[in-house]
């Protein structure tokens, strides 16, 4: 079955791992009984259906959720349905390697023109006038 991120990458059921514990916060006998919150663990560091330069740059996404041995934890408490939870995990995984595989664009860097560089000395000169104007009363 595999989970389809896009066009050209499926992460295979065997690099996802879900664990469903019990959520915190309110919610009474149901949140003391019943495990509907989801940790889904996904093996990036070895998984052979993404690029090196995807990796990288979901290693980056990820931050906090990359963990030393190069896996990254998502972990869902948003509702009350351990399926709902388990989906909205998928999704957001699924969307944070779209994500990756998105190449940023290369910076061009640029030079201001003569026309700002004038206009930013100019404000300079009559800003640093305004405040030369202030204090120093003479009383003759």
């Amino acid at each position: 079955m595999g989970l389809r991120v896009n066009d050209q990458i499926e992460i295979e059921d065997w690099e996802l791992t879900e664990q469903f514990v019990r959520s915190s916060g309110p919610g009474g006998q149901n949140v003391n009984k019943v495990s509907t919150a989801v940790e889904l663990r996904f093996e990036a560091e070895r998984s052979p259906n993404l690029p090196s330069p995807v990796k990288n740059r979901l290693r980056r996404l990820a931050g906090r959720r990359w963990t030393a041995e190069g896996a990254l934890v998502i972990f869902v408490q948003d509702t009350r349905s351990q399926a709902r939870n388990r989906e909205i995990a998928r999704e957001r995984l699924a969307e944070l390697v779209r994500k990756a595989t998105e190449r940023p664009k290369k910076r061009i860097p640029t030079r201001p023109t003569l026309g700002s560089k004038k206009r930013r000395l100019e404000a300079k000169k009559a800003r640093g006038e305004v405040k030369a104007l202030r204090g120093k009363v003479d009383r003759d």
